[in-house]
């Protein structure tokens, strides 16, 4: 940033009272570094620890971005903009909030406590206003992309404009993270102005100074994607200096210093300041000249006089963003600044001593044994940080309720059918039996849509685009699949990338919480791919986000596509993943149940997410047995719905067979063969493990789950002996032997597959039903 600019800047803010203000703004920036440091200081040095594990903070971290952080808070922030916090932050924003008067005293001592203050931002479990939940490295800082998208779509459903920026801070080690660069780098992204992200560049990782600045780097990277890019390098007294003689040398002297060389700099006093810093080139003597015109005071504060520290700089890049596509601010920091191990190489996770406290609070004019002092109400600090809180306030946000969705449509599928297939007619069906319902339905995939069935329902409610682009095929015969883009379209399809997928449908389901607006957020993925995604869907969950998730087609009955699109682990990652039901239904009919299921226990408080597995293996649906009196359908549909029901039942079985999804057809045949052999069987098709081990833990006193469903699929008189078998890893149905403690054998998958037909790979992993029959002979024997 040039000096001419700078002091242009000064100016303009001495005329407005500017330096009155920034006095004020730096009085508070220092409170908000005293008070973030206390909070971390208290917990790990005052606050008692009985268990001897350390506590931790990141006081370094914070006072990185405190300068931001508060001319962001106090200076640029509006009531509809929402910002998410680089996890190590999380002090600071307390620290603000307090100030604010919205987090209560009681809470500063509690941070990382038990029902206290969290060690990251988070918006289901800290005391004060916290927009987006951050804590897992690179999901925190895309989450305002999706949020500006969900945001935008809401419009859709309002018809009222609803916009403000959406800031991330991030810090510079974090865009090391590969889910930085899927969101940034997706097509949709260089359409939303109101994103803009503010890098927290002090070159430091949590072992090292980076020894190669990435700066430049990621400069590039960020215009190629065409956002907007602010470098905020120097500040106010480094770029006076620089316009004085030996100005220009020192200048590119500092600019070409190797990171780790200019971070050694920071930790030398005054002399050996002056001896290091004009370096040995030629332009060493017209540098040293420089230096000398200038007290130590003035030297050693100029060297730390960076861009991200000095307040004018800041908002001078804020004035300069360009609300028309996004913008990333690149702030030049000093790890630790202001601390006195500002600057240290491995300053990321050390803690302040009780003397280096004491003596940062004489330095600050701050009473250690009193820290938690707000400014005075009439005082300059007092008034400003009032007046900040008004135009920061929100009114509580007034929930829409959701709209009703059916349990069922009333129709019988017939013929053959695929689950996946079922999905795409289930939502059709949907626009027809509850249009209020089926608007606010919205499916993301990631450039899958025609191969997982979506095609029928992309055609009917259009793709959703921030404006409506012509559809050059529409008139082409041959194009099945119409791509009609508009604001009001329902699909969203995003490049190929999983994490995308899932942080935007987290984002889509917190819309209830954020604005009031439930919307019933649908992501479909190839089920081998949801590993990938797992982790940013599963923080999305976290954070508040109801989404499902389908994956399909799973499991190795994908047999021609080889080993390594095959799932083994997803249907126990449904078992496992809290906030979550999973559902991997067997027949269209299921399909349509937990699907409507899922819908109606999203978009409120106490919501859950689902995650349905689905499969491409043609089914004939004669072999569900719907009942036809309505009493016995409905008894089916809430069977299916809480996780299981009994497909085939014999008076006395001798075996029970359990079974679920794709492998339902093998279970069955496997039990008409065993019966032919004398040893009747009942076939037990579960469509949910883990609704059935939250009956189970119920019935054990270890939850509230109610237990009728295991009374009903598993009567204690008809126990037998068990063979559960499923097209996934076999733990996920054992533990059903332990319902009524009888013998089992557990078929499943639990090695990578082979390519090849269906019957051959279910025969080499052991789940066809020559595998069932000598399973169920085994354990009868």
């Amino acid at each position: 940033m040039e000096h001419s600019t700078l002091n242009e800047n000064r100016a303009r803010l001495d005329d407005a009272g500017g330096e009155s203000r920034l006095a004020t703004l730096a009085a508070i920036e220092r409170r908000v570094l005293w008070l973030s440091t206390s909070i971390i200081h208290h917990a790990n040095r005052v606050r008692e620890n009985t268990s001897g594990i350390k506590v931790g903070g990141h006081q370094a971290s914070s006072a990185s971005i405190n300068t931001i952080m508060t001319s962001l808070w106090f200076g640029q922030l509006r009531a509809e903009d929402r910002v998410s916090v680089k996890p190590h932050a999380s002090p600071v924003l307390h620290a603000i909030n307090y100030l604010l008067g919205s987090l209560d005293e009681k809470y500063l001592t509690t941070l990382r406590q038990f029902g206290g203050l969290q060690s990251y931002p988070s918006r289901a479990k800290d005391p004060d206003p916290v927009d987006y939940s951050t804590g897992s490295v690179g999901i925190g800082a895309t989450a305002p992309i999706w949020g500006a998208i969900s945001r935008r779509y809401t419009e859709t459903i309002t018809g009222t404009p609803s916009r403000g920026r959406q800031y991330s801070l991030v810090g510079d080690a974090e865009l090391d993270e590969g889910a930085i660069w899927e969101a940034v780098l997706d097509s949709s992204v260089a359409e939303l102005g109101e994103i803009v992200w503010i890098v927290d560049l002090n070159r430091q990782s949590l072992d090292r100074v980076v020894p190669n600045s990435a700066a430049g780097k990621i400069q590039r990277m960020f215009e190629a994607a065409g956002w907007q890019v602010i470098a905020v390098r120097f500040g106010s007294l480094l770029e006076g200096l620089f316009d004085r003689d030996g100005g220009p040398a020192l200048r590119d002297r500092i600019v070409a210093m190797p990171n780790p060389e200019y971070q050694r700099l920071l930790r030398c006093a005054a002399d050996e300041l002056r001896d290091r810093l004009p370096g040995t080139g030629s332009a060493r003597q017209s540098i040293a000249d420089l230096l000398a015109t200038i007290d130590d005071e003035t030297l050693l504060a100029a060297i730390r006089n960076l861009g991200g520290h000095d307040l004018a700089a800041l908002q001078q890049a804020y004035a300069e963003i360009d609300d028309t596509r996004p913008t990333v601010i690149i702030a030049y920091t000093i790890k630790g600044y202001g601390l006195p191990t500002e600057g240290h190489p491995q300053n990321h996770s050390s803690l302040l001593s009780v003397e280096q406290y004491r003596a940062l609070a004489e330095q600050l004019g701050e009473d250690a044994a009193h820290p938690w002092q707000r400014f005075a109400a009439g005082s300059a600090g007092g008034v400003l940080c009032a007046s900040t809180a008004e135009r920061l306030h929100r009114d509580p946000i007034e929930a829409v309720l959701p709209p009703a969705v059916p349990a069922d449509f009333g129709r019988t599928p017939a013929g053959t059918a695929t689950t996946q297939a079922a999905l795409g007619r289930a939502l059709l069906d949907l626009t027809r039996a509850a249009p209020e319902a089926a608007r606010r339905v919205v499916t993301v995939s990631p450039d899958v849509s025609s191969s997982t069935n979506l095609a029928g329902w992309v055609n009917k409610v259009g793709v959703w685009s921030t404006e409506e682009r012509q559809d050059w095929f529409s008139d082409d015969a041959e194009t099945i699949m119409h791509w009609r883009e508009k604001p009001t379209g329902q699909h969203i399809e995003l490049g190929i990338a999983e994490v995308n997928l899932v942080s935007l449908i987290g984002e889509l389901g917190a819309t209830w919480s954020r604005w009031g607006q439930p919307l019933f957020p649908i992501g479909v993925l190839y089920d081998p791919f949801v590993e990938r995604a797992l982790e940013p869907w599963s923080y999305g969950i976290y954070a508040g986000g109801q989404s499902i998730l389908v994956g399909t087609p799973s499991g190795v009955t994908l047999a021609p596509e080889g080993g390594a699109h095959q799932s083994i682990k997803t249907p126990s990652i449904g078992l496992e993943q809290p906030n979550c039901i999973s559902y991997e239904p067997a027949f269209a009919l299921d399909v349509e149940w937990t699907l409507l299921a899922a819908m109606a226990q999203m978009g409120r408080e106490g919501g859950t997410s689902a995650y349905l597995r689905l499969s491409t293996k043609p089914v004939d649906q004669q072999l569900a047995s719907i009942p036809t009196d309505p009493a016995a359908r409905e008894r089916r549909r809430r069977q299916v719905v809480a996780g299981g029901y009994l497909l085939r039942a014999a008076l006395h079985p001798a075996v029970t067979i359990v079974t679920m999804g794709a492998l339902v057809p093998d279970a069955l045949a496997a039990a008409d063969r065993l019966e032919m052999l004398g040893t009747p069987v009942d076939v037990l098709c579960v469509t949910s493990p883990g609704l059935l081990y939250e009956a189970l833990q119920g019935r054990n006193g270890q939850g509230s789950a109610e237990t009728w469903i295991l009374d009903q699929i598993l009567p204690r008189e008809k126990a037998a002996p068990m063979v559960t078998v499923l097209d996934g890893h076999p733990h996920t149905l054992a533990f059903l032997a332990s319902v009524n403690q009888v013998k089992s054998r557990n078929l499943g998958v639990s090695g990578f597959g082979q390519a090849g037909a269906i019957d051959e790979v279910y025969r080499y992993h052991g789940i066809d039903t020559d595998s069932i029959v000598r399973a169920a002979l085994d354990v009868v024997a």
